[in-house]
């Protein structure tokens, strides 16, 4: 059985959990990172050295990043459509873990942490509105992305769309995007996935 460590409302814990449930492991969960602490403590950094979460086990093996994670989970208890096995659409999976490593949570990081973590007399409408301008453009390239294809890579949810999905959610819930545009189409698509209602929607933003 899966050992998890990570607060539910952590956006990697959340990919982790997902894919989890996606593949039908069983998996115990504890509290760790943000209001819970831990993660600083000496024990939890001689596991994960950056502090963050998740942490997972899997029997003796100790593994932190969200991404390389869910790829594990992928590799060892699939097949399953969320990694394809074929090497070129794995590539093309992959290519939108790394976008969302390196553009679309870069992008979307510093609005969250305005409205979700400054408190609300320190914010001015000035640089809302700044940070949020800064959140349209992969917003541009998912909205060109999804207009032709359900998901981001075909017609089943994959590993491409866990990442971006939960960041997709969290920019809506910051009073961002059109309902009716083809992100708001996909993530309603989402919704209808049982594992992203349970393990995102469900659980709420910090």
């Amino acid at each position: 059985m899966l050992r998890i460590l990570g607060r539910t409302t952590s956006s990697n814990v959340q990919k982790v959990l997902w894919t989890a449930t996606t593949l039908g492991l069983e998996f115990t969960r504890e509290d760790v990172g943000g209001k819970f602490g831990r993660n600083r403590d000496a024990d939890y950094l001689a596991l994960n050295p950056n502090g963050l979460v998740p942490t997972v086990f899997d029997g003796d093996l100790v593994m932190w990043e969200s991404n390389s994670v869910s790829r594990y989970l992928c590799n060892k208890y699939g097949p399953n459509p969320a990694y394809p096995p074929d090497p070129g659409r794995r590539a093309l999976v992959e290519r939108w873990m790394d976008w969302q490593l390196s553009i679309m949570t870069p992008a979307l990081t510093p609005l969250y942490f305005l409205l979700h973590r400054l408190p609300e007399a320190q914010r001015t409408p000035e640089e809302i509105a700044r940070r949020a301008k800064d959140t349209f453009a992969p917003f541009a390239i998912l909205e060109a992305r999804l207009k032709h294809q359900p998901y981001l890579e075909g017609a089943a949810i994959s590993l491409a769309d866990i990442g971006n999905g939960i960041w997709a959610h969290r920019w809506f819930a910051m009073g961002q995007g059109n309902r009716d545009s083809a992100v708001g189409a996909w993530l309603v698509r989402l919704s209808d996935n049982a594992a992203f209602r349970q393990h995102v929607i469900e659980v709420g933003l910090e």
